[in-house]
């Protein structure tokens, strides 16, 4: 009876590896597609990797751009930093807040912009939720300053204008940008249509759990396994918005 099992073994074996052309491996020939070893996978994987199409460390960039004609919208989640907690827990808190950050294009030409001379404004959770509030006939505006508080206060700063127009049709979001010791005052409007801003209304309320980094509290790995904290830049975030 063994000897008829092992035969018979041999055979399968010989008619799955022939049909391929070459010899294998026996546990891929008894193994189907959909179940082959796992190291099977690491070749491709690897190889894949290689080619720079795929990285597991890779940053992802998915910004929702709204196109106009005289300038374009680009919004984009920044997450939070975290910092370990010293008590020898192990533990992260958050160091710092994710924002979402808007970002302003002039237009140089027909559907062609200037993303070399745009502006940012970096909205705060809370301001996330200012706009998400919004009702259809609502208005929001912002203000930022770098040097609020201080001597240099008013030098150089940004109004965010979101305004309901039409009864609540379209919106306009506007950003002026004022400095006072270049004596300039750069502003970009955006006209926005109800869908469009339907879209970036459910996208800020996705987005707001993870700016504030409870995403990664509500899917914390398991007592005993190290997750890896945040490497996105603090620069990436609220200071960005004043990179001009």
């Amino acid at each position: 009876m063994l000897k008829q099992w092992r035969s018979l073994l041999s055979r399968n074996l010989s008619s799955k590896t022939l049909l391929s052309g070459k010899w294998g491996d026996a546990r891929v020939a008894l193994c189907p597609h959909g179940f082959e070893p796992r190291a099977a996978f690491s070749t491709s994987i690897h190889d894949f990797s290689a080619t720079g199409n795929s990285s597991a460390n890779a940053r992802l960039f998915a910004p929702y751009k709204i196109y106009k004609g005289k300038a374009a919208l680009s919004v984009d989640p920044i997450l939070p930093t975290f910092s370990k907690i010293n008590s020898g827990t192990g533990g992260l808190r958050v160091d710092r807040c994710g924002v979402i950050m808007l970002t302003f294009c002039p237009a140089i030409a027909e559907r062609k912009y200037d993303w070399e001379k745009c502006q940012k404004f970096a909205l705060s959770p809370t301001e996330v939720g200012s706009l998400i509030s919004m009702s259809a006939h609502g208005a929001s505006e912002f203000y930022h300053d770098p040097s609020m508080k201080s001597s240099n206060a008013g030098q150089v700063s940004k109004k965010l204008s979101i305004k309901a127009l039409d009864g609540g049709n379209s919106y306009m979001i506007s950003l002026t940008v004022t400095n006072n010791i270049l004596k300039s005052t750069e502003r970009l409007n955006v006209p926005v249509t109800t869908a469009e801003f339907a879209v970036l209304k459910t996208a800020c309320s996705f987005a707001l759990p993870h700016i504030i980094g409870w995403d990664r509290l509500t899917n914390q790995l398991p007592k005993g396994i190290e997750g890896s904290p945040s490497k996105v830049n603090p620069k990436q975030h609220f200071d960005l918005e004043w990179d001009r």
